[in-house]
């Protein structure tokens, strides 16, 4: 690899951690006057715990935030002229980003959204597999968590299959690999309450105690 690619790299990096760092998990609840959802649940700032502190339309809102991102994350080094080492670097930055979130303590979500924004631009097929592993495990269980497990492993095993099927660049693999593996490490809380069945499903009430979000 070139100088210049490693700089491209680097600064993709950078960029991605900055751009997933952005908090929308809280911005979106404090624009709108609401509770810090750090504050109930499981305190952390993804799509699931703030649908617990301001409802499920603005936790949208803040979930297609997340998700924009890391997009423009991975269309930053595109427009820089970065290679899709490049863009996989920024891809997974964010989703440490997320999770890990400079301007809060580095504390954040569990890094769903922003995977899902690197693979828009990455391999947007990919989305085809997610999507609907994410609505039915969900529909299913009422268990959030496992929706983004499920949906995670799935869309790696896709990335993977798509990679090698359509001879993508190579590289594709790692964020086939990496992404889902971020985002199970990120879940590692929500795996232990699973495997012991106290995680919470979705609609029960209450502001404390395990959750997925």
């Amino acid at each position: 690899m070139q100088t210049i690619d490693l700089v491209r790299v680097a600064v993709a990096l950078v960029a991605g951690f900055l751009l997933g760092g952005i908090p929308f998990g809280i911005i979106v609840p404090r624009l709108i006057g609401g509770p810090d959802p750090r504050t109930v649940g499981s305190g952390r700032t993804g799509g699931a715990n703030v649908s617990r502190a301001v409802g499920y339309r603005w936790a949208a809102v803040s979930g297609l935030l997340d998700v924009a991102k890391a997009a423009v994350a991975v269309l930053f080094v595109v427009a820089i002229g970065g290679d899709q080492v490049a863009q996989v670097a920024a891809a997974l930055a964010a989703i440490v980003g997320h999770s890990r979130s400079p301007y809060i303590g580095f504390h954040g979500g569990r890094g769903v959204a922003p995977a899902t924004g690197g693979a828009l631009i990455i391999e947007p097929l990919i989305l085809a597999v997610i999507f609907p592993v994410f609505v039915i495990v969900i529909a299913v269980t009422r268990i959030a968590s496992l929706g983004s497990l499920g949906a995670s492993l799935m869309g790696g095993v896709a990335m993977v299959i798509v990679t090698a099927v359509a001879h993508l660049p190579p590289i594709y693999y790692l964020y086939g690999v990496g992404a889902p593996g971020l985002i199970w490490l990120f879940h590692a809380d929500n795996i232990q309450r699973l495997l012991s069945g106290q995680e919470r499903r979705l609609g029960r009430s209450g502001k404390s105690g395990p959750t997925a979000g």
